[in-house]
């Protein structure tokens, strides 16, 4: 059974840190391409990051985020820092390979004083 359970969002403060996780089992995880997707209230999903062979990120995000995998662990992480409010949003884990998708159910940011 495939599951890809993201945590570690939490309300900050702007300017602050924060590093989500997914959790990932069920499918050989090198082999996909991991990336991060957020929604935030009446706006379409948006890819924030992906890395397979070769690592992309958002221009919003550029410089401020971190997309990081561990094959060995089967792990996802997103470092993000210098939060804005913009930044409030659902984010998720997807896992993608040739057709085939998974997601996570998401974890809430919020980016607020």
């Amino acid at each position: 059974q495939v599951q890809l359970v993201e945590s570690g969002g939490d309300l900050v403060q702007p300017g602050g840190s924060l590093r989500l996780s997914c959790a990932t089992s069920g499918f050989t995880f090198s082999s996909y391409i991991m990336s991060w997707y957020r929604q935030a209230p009446g706006k379409d999903r948006e890819l924030v990051a992906a890395t397979g062979d070769r690592t992309n990120y958002a221009d919003s995000v550029k410089g401020r985020f971190t997309i990081i995998r561990d094959d060995d662990k089967k792990m996802l992480y997103l470092q993000m820092n210098s939060l804005k409010p913009e930044d409030t949003a659902v984010y998720y884990c997807r896992a993608a390979l040739l057709g085939r998708e998974y997601w996570g159910q998401g974890t809430q940011v919020t980016v607020s004083s």
